[in-house]
């Protein structure tokens, strides 16, 4: 088993959770009682079967990965976790790291990738980076439901003039195009952009780009 430097270290969030997924029992129970002792949230899954199998889709924070898993290895995992309705950030760690590998974990985004004996700080570290990130893709995600809520609300004459107002047509040409006056075009451009909460043509051209 890979020893563990457990020199004490700040917490991070405690509303985010550090999904450690390692199939030596000691060493991820050696993981869990750190954790526990930093004030950060932690659950504990012997191989990738197990952690799909409980893991909740609604949990935030990051995955805690061994490279060398039995079954499904931890670049599999990696390919599965967005598959299987997962958007968590992966720290991968191994005791049998290579520069090639490395690389190959940071190609395929992981935050970090790191060798064992894991030093506290370092760990820490990496978790605070996933963390962040994770924070990050929640904003994201939280920003993208709220604007697609807002189009959903949107009558289909408003989603066509809007949608030809983000391509860059005048009302003079979306009149054309739709073969409507140039008032209707204003009153439904003026209705929609109201219910996307656009104060302006930037703003709305933002809220598209998120919807695609």
């Amino acid at each position: 088993m890979a020893d563990l430097d457990t020199t004490p270290n700040p917490t991070v969030s405690q509303r985010q959770i550090v999904h450690i997924v390692e199939d030596d029992e000691q060493f991820r129970l050696s993981l869990l009682d750190l954790f526990e002792s930093l004030d950060i949230e932690a659950e504990g899954f012997e191989d990738a079967n197990t952690f799909f199998s409980n893991a909740s889709k609604y949990n935030a924070g990051c995955v805690l990965l061994d490279v060398h898993l039995p079954g499904l290895n931890g670049f599999d995992f990696q390919k599965e976790l967005e598959g299987a309705g997962f958007d968590l950030p992966i720290v991968f760690m191994t005791a049998h790291g290579d520069v090639a590998t490395s690389v190959n974990a940071m190609k395929a985004g992981a935050v970090d990738f790191l060798e064992k004996p894991l030093g506290t700080y370092e760990l820490v570290d990496a978790i605070n980076a996933a963390f962040a990130l994770d924070f990050g893709q929640q904003k994201q995600r939280a920003g993208r439901i709220a604007v697609q809520a807002r189009a959903a609300s949107l009558t289909r004459r408003e989603t066509q003039v809007l949608g030809l107002v983000v391509r860059g047509l005048m009302n003079k040409q979306i009149a054309f195009e739709l073969g409507i006056s140039e008032i209707m075009v204003k009153l439904h451009r003026g209705s929609g952009m109201r219910k996307m909460q656009a104060a302006s043509l930037a703003e709305l051209v933002r809220q598209y780009e998120l919807l695609k």
